[in-house]
């Protein structure tokens, strides 16, 4: 009896451990019958997704910058960088992202912003920022209702706002590729949604529309 107990706390305490896990990637698309994961999960290493017949998955990783397109009957199982695949057909590329957005919230972004803002009157060049998206409409994770805005930084009068009414998908996700709006190539922004602030920089080469969403991830949480 003392020993089934202790292999029922064991358990239950790698599911927790499991659960505290942050995520390595990002589910970008999703057709067909797939089942432990829907479009827009974030998803853990050890996380087991299956595929049916006809089915057909992208997943992003967003430390390593692959991009994994699985199609076909199988198994996937989340890596820290990479999935591995049992029976299913994996086409991988290394896409443009920034392993940062991992964590790049709203920590130490206010003296990010501050820095620009100083750099822009003094005509010195601004100090970097920690993010770099890049596609000009980035998908942004912003839960519930409130304002969102992007001001530009680096040069004075930029400014869009776009009022979430908490519909956004899953409650959380609102893509600027579906508005007819879109960031300019290069410059230097600050969001905010509520009380959240992420200062991030658009790559120059960046483009509008629906690129890869590893590459233009803004998590505003």
């Amino acid at each position: 009896m003392k020993k089934a107990i202790v292999v029922v706390i064991a358990v239950m305490g790698f599911s927790g451990s499991a659960t505290a896990q942050a995520p390595v990637a990002v589910v970008e698309e999703v057709q067909g019958n797939v089942s432990g994961a829907e479009f827009m999960d974030y998803i853990v290493p050890g996380k087991v997704i299956r595929l049916g017949q006809g089915a057909s998955i992208v997943v992003g990783y967003m430390k390593s910058c692959r991009r994994e397109t699985i199609s076909g009957v199988g198994t996937i199982i989340v890596g820290e960088d990479e999935s591995k695949v049992h029976l299913a057909e994996v086409e991988a590329a290394r896409t443009n992202c920034d392993p940062a957005q991992v964590h790049a919230t709203t920590r130490a972004t206010s003296d990010v912003a501050a820095s620009v803002v100083r750099s822009v009157g003094k005509g010195a060049a601004p100090a970097g920022p920690p993010l770099t998206l890049y596609g000009t409409s980035p998908l942004v994770e912003a839960k519930g209702r409130g304002t969102l805005v992007f001001e530009r930084l680096d040069q004075k009068g930029e400014r869009q706002q776009f009022d979430l009414t908490g519909n956004q998908l899953k409650g959380r996700f609102y893509d600027l590729a579906g508005t007819s709006k879109s960031l300019t190539p290069g410059a230097t922004y600050a969001a905010t949604f509520a009380s959240r602030k992420v200062v991030f920089r658009v790559d120059p080469q960046a483009k509008p529309g629906p690129t890869p969403i590893v590459g233009r991830l803004l998590r505003l949480e």
